[in-house]
């Protein structure tokens, strides 16, 4: 799940270096944190936070492949 997101995350951006993923893992979720450099955070949330929600949608099916809740939370 984390490289899907870093994956993701790092086609979007202007500074794919600066993009950091990391996962807090729990006994059902994980969580994970995604860090961009500022300038590109509004690229990762979109419009209305559009991208953000598609990238959560993507991440819930996969999740849901392996049995397991993944929650992204974007970190500024």
């Amino acid at each position: 799940m984390r490289d899907l997101i870093d994956f993701i995350a790092r086609a979007l951006v202007d500074n794919p270096d600066k993009v950091q993923v990391s996962e807090i893992e729990g006994n059902q979720t994980s969580v994970l944190e995604l860090k961009v450099a500022k300038e590109d955070l509004g690229k990762v949330i979109g419009k209305q936070g559009r991208t953000a929600r598609a990238m959560r949608t993507i991440l819930s099916a996969a999740s849901a492949k392996v049995k397991k809740r993944t929650v992204l939370e974007i970190i500024e």
